[in-house]
């Protein structure tokens, strides 16, 4: 079985939301058999910014769902958006 690297987008709450805490609780939250890869910031407007989280799990069935869940539940997070997935070789 191979593995795969998702990207997701977070958008928080406001621009006033702690990105620094969503993205501790992201890194200390990860379901197990998935690991983060990269952890970037992208303004979106009028000073919102966005999390771009990139991680890693095995290419099965179900793959990233603990992890979008994982995210959904953190507060301050209004939604999550995958917009990547590849297979690593």
């Amino acid at each position: 079985m191979g593995e795969v690297l998702t990207t997701m987008k977070i958008m928080p709450d406001s621009p006033e939301e702690d990105l620094e805490a969503i993205k501790a609780t992201i890194q200390d939250s990860m379901p197990e058999g998935a690991k983060i890869h990269e952890i970037a910031e992208e303004p979106i407007a009028f000073g919102l910014v966005a999390i771009i989280l990139s991680f890693i799990t095995d290419d099965g069935e179900g793959g990233s769902e603990p992890v979008e869940e994982m995210v959904s539940a953190i507060p301050g997070v209004a939604s999550i958006e995958i917009t990547g997935v590849g297979r690593l070789m």
